[in-house]
């Protein structure tokens, strides 16, 4: 099965209003999962990345015991954006600020939104997604450049619900 027909298949089960379809041959099994009354259960159609870690080198060189700056800049800003909402992308494909280019942008950093606004739309095979934001709030901060491409579950805008 190519990534086309499995694409087919997973708009096909969500709009049949199935929660869940099982589908198995000899070479493979897919699970598809698709949101039920208002339940946020992510379409799991993304091949799972494995994680590959490189063999540790230790080396004689000492380190000291204080903490750099930049290292403490970074936890900082790690524990201020913990009081955020994440927008992920839904799926995997190029993101688009922009419905089109000659429209303008769906929001900018500073805008508000709601459960419905659409934030960004995501082209897939050619069809292009209107992603909502899915929670209500200011968005702070936008994660990925226009025109680029996205991963399943990759963070798109960071909300601020408050």
């Amino acid at each position: 099965m190519d990534s086309k027909e499995l694409l087919n298949l997973i708009r096909f089960v969500a709009k049949a209003g199935v929660s869940e379809v099982k589908y198995k041959t000899k070479d493979f099994e897919i699970n598809i999962k698709t949101p039920l009354a208002g339940s946020e259960i992510p379409l799991n159609f993304a091949p799972q990345p494995v994680a590959y870690q490189a063999p540790v080198v230790s080396s004689p060189v000492a380190t000291s015991p204080t903490s750099s700056p930049a290292s403490e800049a970074k936890t900082e800003t790690s524990s201020d954006e913990s009081k955020y909402i994440t927008i992920k992308s839904p799926m995997i494909g190029t993101f688009y600020r922009k419905p089109s280019p000659d429209k303008d942008v769906f929001v900018n950093v500073g805008s508000e939104v709601k459960n419905d606004t659409v934030v960004c739309v995501i082209e897939a095979m050619k069809l292009f997604n209107q992603i909502e934001a899915e929670v209500s709030g200011k968005i702070v901060k936008i994660l990925v450049d226009d025109a680029t491409p996205v991963e399943y579950d990759q963070p798109l805008f960071l909300v601020d619900p408050s």
